[in-house]
């Protein structure tokens, strides 16, 4: 069986048809992660026994001639920054080393629940702040099309995992572009969700008005079905919406002809990489070829996003932050002479660079004479960005911008410039601040076999469209 190819209705069919059982096909992907995870570094734990259980469940319904759960027999990957009850959860960082959580993240275990089994959890930039997946605490990911090359970030652990074949889907999150642009830069597909359309119950918590949990796949097909079994209310989280959930998978098949598609001039300005703005303009007039009427529209106050998000995404994480303390789990320092030196040296020791900056920058601007002029002003600017998107989809059906502006780059070429690595999140940004869906599919290749992506943007709580959309595209260009 080719584990580089399969997709969540071939290894459930596979399991259900008993071509193979879900215990040999969980064996299957954990040796193909022993083979080849040392040269990526996608997993960071691996959840075995608990893998195991799921799947002797799963053969024992095929035994029975029960049918299968949605997610059935399906290997599946974990970003490190969801709580796995009994299963080591880190975030990526040394102060949340040896935590075990006692409990599950809602989407989780609603992704066990449908059947899915979970191999492990996958790496990612510390408390998922990064766009490359080098601020890890325990090692750097390898993108798996070129391992000199970052997978992106946060979630890079999570694409490069469905890249290599070595999960068939994956859980991300996505605060600033952690979904999207690991999904560019890997070629996979990637989704994130309207904001509280999945609950993010046992999500450790980075920036909370700003984080999303949502699917990498290597279909768009795939990414439906994940949002269709994630999505719902729920009441361990109050900003989960109380908003009915489609039928992702049916409404992939309606047409999109007649759709009208927005292309905003200022996603194409200084900075995007002729590659990348050749392949998305192709991929726009694939669109329009597809039936769909392109509309220019303007999103005035796009310039604006990075420095807001890097306030409000700050200030947050500030605050989320201040529970690492050292006094009831995660790491401790030893030999603090008081309590205060405790506090201090814990978390000088347990937090890296960029997670240190961060607090650093949130707490400025929280801080006393700053908070108006900085945290208030960004609250005010977040609200004109969204307003642009509230406008331009009263003339239009969705927006299409590129992923990334640039294809992956080098591992350690932006580490020590934090603003050119914050910029490769300028397309980003926008959709987390104004809580709308996106999802990021491949359109092309630079001339290096680099991936790019096309991303594109909806209203609130309408990601059947941008699925739609996102297949249609993905049907008509598949070689």
């Amino acid at each position: 069986m080719d584990l580089d190819s399969l997709t969540i209705d071939s290894a459930r069919t596979a399991v259900a048809e008993r071509k193979t059982t879900a215990t040999a096909l969980a064996e299957a992907f954990y040796d193909k992660i022993q083979k080849d995870d040392p040269q990526i570094g996608a997993y960071l734990i691996l959840s075995k026994n608990r893998a195991m259980e799921t799947a002797g469940r799963i053969d024992r319904l095929v035994a029975q001639g029960a049918d299968l759960p949605p997610l059935g027999g399906v290997p599946v990957g974990i970003k490190d920054v969801m709580v796995t009850r009994g299963v080591r959860s880190t975030a990526g960082s040394k102060i949340l080393g040896n935590y075990i959580p006692p409990y599950d993240c809602t989407a989780v275990a609603r992704m066990e629940a449908a059947g899915a089994i979970v191999l492990g959890k996958l790496n990612c930039d510390e408390f998922a702040m990064g766009s490359s997946n080098e601020n890890s605490a325990f090692h750097p990911v390898r993108n798996p099309r070129d391992t000199s090359r970052v997978p992106g970030g946060s979630s890079g652990g999570s694409a490069a995992a469905v890249a290599a074949g070595m999960a068939v889907v994956a859980l991300g999150s996505d605060t600033g572009g952690s979904i999207r642009q690991p999904a560019s830069f890997c070629g996979v597909v990637g989704l994130m969700p309207t904001y509280g359309r999945v609950s993010r119950y046992g999500l450790i918590a980075f920036a909370s008005s700003l984080d999303h949990i949502g699917p990498l796949a290597r279909t768009v097909k795939d990414a439906a079905i994940v949002l269709r079994t994630i999505a719902g209310r729920d009441p361990m989280d109050s900003t989960s919406a109380d908003v009915p959930v489609p039928d992702y998978v049916a409404e992939l098949e309606k047409p999109i002809r007649g759709l009208k598609i927005g292309v905003a001039k200022e996603y194409f300005g200084e900075g995007l990489d002729s590659e990348v703005r050749n392949a998305v303009e192709t991929a726009i007039e694939k669109l329009r070829s597809l039936g769909c009427e392109i509309v220019p529209v303007s999103l005035l106050h796009t310039e604006y996003a990075i420095p807001t998000y890097y306030i409000v995404a700050t200030a947050e994480a500030s605050s989320n932050l201040a529970r690492f303390d050292g006094v009831r789990y995660g790491y401790r320092a030893r030999n603090a002479r008081a309590l205060s030196d405790m506090y201090r040296r814990s978390r000088d020791e347990g937090f890296g660079a960029e997670v240190k900056r961060r607090i650093m920058l949130g707490t400025y601007a929280l801080s006393a004479g700053y908070y108006d002029a900085y945290y208030l002003k960004a609250q005010k600017v977040r609200t004109l960005l969204t307003r642009d998107f509230d406008e331009a989809f009263k003339k239009v059906d969705a927006i299409v911008t590129p992923t990334s502006p640039t294809a992956a780059f080098k591992l350690g070429e932006k580490v020590n410039d934090p603003l050119a690595m914050y910029l490769a999140d300028i397309y980003t940004v926008t959709a987390d601040l104004a809580g709308i869906p996106g999802i990021s599919i491949p359109c092309g290749e630079t001339h290096e076999k680099l991936p790019i992506g096309l991303q594109i943007l909806g209203r609130h709580f309408d990601e059947a469209t941008i699925l739609r959309v996102a297949h249609a595209y993905e049907q008509a260009t598949a070689s």
